[in-house]
């Protein structure tokens, strides 16, 4: 039970950050910024790290489109190993 109103107390305060319990696997991104990182087949997980970025792994880091991604909304983009790329998607 406390464990409950834990989770609930930081979904009240990260709304973005705490996964709903729905089940539903609905994409954070989106579509432009999912074609923009080399398509949904590409795109091997996804994930919120911060209120301000969205980390991602990639399967091929070379079908990535640093032009797209900045004409479809993100100002800054962090390329890590092993094709994981971290968008800044606020400030």
């Amino acid at each position: 039970m406390f464990d409950k109103a834990l989770k609930a107390f930081w979904k009240a305060l990260t709304p973005d950050l705490v996964a709903d319990e729905t089940g539903q696997s609905a994409s954070i991104l989106d579509e432009t910024v999912i074609t923009a990182l080399g398509g949904a087949s590409n795109v091997k997980s996804e994930q919120r790290v911060a209120l301000t970025r969205i980390r991602v792994e990639l399967a091929d880091i070379t079908r990535l489109d640093p032009q797209a991604l900045r004409v479809a909304g993100v100002p800054g983009i962090l390329s890590l190993p092993d094709g994981v790329v971290h968008l800044v998607v606020g400030v």
